[in-house]
């Protein structure tokens, strides 16, 4: 075979032949330090001790980016945390089952820092049939409420509970939390609380919804006096 015919090495090539034989640098180790490498920060050459030093240093600094957030969001959840606690106590210490539903809104904007929020409740016992929040409530909306299985997070959708809020034109994200009997997830829907806020990122489709959902189950618990008066 004449030597024209032979094809040309390619870095492939190289890097199987390198592959194929892990002890080709133990057998020409003086390449290892006379080895060249572009470095990663400007055109300088660096041997390949150097390169690795610097890889390895870029590895850990990704890592310690990692680990930085990973800290600020347990800080961030932990005071979160705490802030579902102080407000599930509150909530017992409300002895005026017809001063929750206000209270449950007005807590939530201003210990969770949410520009508005609203609820209503149905299925009520007959002395608070007449309250605000037990009014304005279609079938179909009762219909929908029962439908979530979690909460609706997402950009404004023209439901009806946009209408509960005090600035409806200022909702551009919405967050749509079912109430429900917290003993019997399957139960129906006996009311529902809408938080909404300006920003259209705050709440979005694909975000965690676990400390709505915990939000959901309080607020249903407390509520539980105005559907069930005997509990």
């Amino acid at each position: 075979m004449n030597a024209d015919d032979l094809a040309p090495l390619t870095e492939r090539d190289i890097a199987e032949y390198l592959i194929q034989n892990p002890g080709f640098f133990q057998r020409n180790s003086e390449l290892l330090t006379n080895l060249q490498l572009g470095s990663a920060h400007g055109q300088r050459v660096v041997s390949l001790h150097e390169r690795q030093a610097e890889m390895l240093r870029e590895k850990i600094k990704v890592l310690e980016n990692r680990l930085v957030d990973m800290i600020r969001h347990g800080s961030e959840n932990s005071v979160t945390t705490n802030r579902l606690l102080n407000w599930a106590t509150q909530l017992h210490l409300e002895h005026d089952p017809t001063a929750l539903p206000e209270k449950i809104c007005s807590d939530i904007r201003s210990q969770f820092i949410v520009p508005q929020a609203a609820m209503r409740v149905w299925g009520v016992a007959p002395q608070y049939a007449d309250a605000g929040f037990a009014q304005g409530v279609s079938s179909d909306t009762k219909s929908f409420a029962s439908s979530l299985t979690t909460p609706y997070c997402g950009m404004h959708v023209g439901v009806e509970a946009v209408r509960w809020l005090e600035e409806p034109l200022l909702a551009a994200s919405l967050a749509l939390i079912p109430l429900r009997d917290v003993e019997k997830p399957s139960a129906q829907a006996f009311g529902m609380l809408v938080l909404a806020s300006p920003d259209a990122n705050r709440y979005q489709d694909d975000m965690a919804t676990d400390y709505l959902e915990h939000i959901g189950k309080m607020t249903s618990a407390a509520l539980s006096r105005l559907v069930h008066p005997t509990a």
